[in-house]
């Protein structure tokens, strides 16, 4: 029994080889009905994808069409309808919390100018473990 390194073509065989338009589309409908794959007529003929796909749009069934239909059940449009709306939903929460912190902010901005105090935190200061007292973040204390 051959085997398939006894049939493997050299580059340049490979490169001089032509296929007949006969051929083509035999091999397009064969990948169309599904009985068989790209990858196996890559295999079989030692071709690139790249051939077989220019093949399929030369001569496939969906060359002349350019537009794709999808096809959706109610409930899956239901379900993305309702996705929108909960996306939208969430957006505007998040628009009305931006709008409390910037007001918040612009308050405090506004009372240390007028008192004159520091009312932010100061990252820098943390808490005492022994008093009420804050200490400066020392490396060496």
């Amino acid at each position: 029994m051959a085997n398939r390194e006894t049939f493997k073509l050299t580059l340049a065989q490979r490169r001089r080889r032509n296929f007949s338009e006969s051929f083509k589309i035999q091999k397009v409908r064969e990948i169309e009905i599904g009985m068989t794959k790209v990858s196996e007529i890559c295999k079989q003929y030692e071709l690139s994808d790249v051939s077989i796909y220019k093949w399929l749009e030369k001569y496939g069934s969906m060359k002349n069409k350019k537009e794709r239909i999808i096809v959706e059940t109610e409930s899956d449009t239901k379900q993305l309808l309702e996705l929108k709306k909960k996306v939208a939903e969430l957006e505007r929460i998040i628009g009305q919390k931006q709008i409390l912190l910037e007001f918040k902010d612009k308050m405090i901005d506004i009372a240390e100018e007028m008192y004159g105090v520091d009312i932010k935190k100061k990252l820098s200061e943390k808490p005492s473990n022994t008093s009420g007292k804050k200490e400066k973040d020392d490396p060496s204390v």
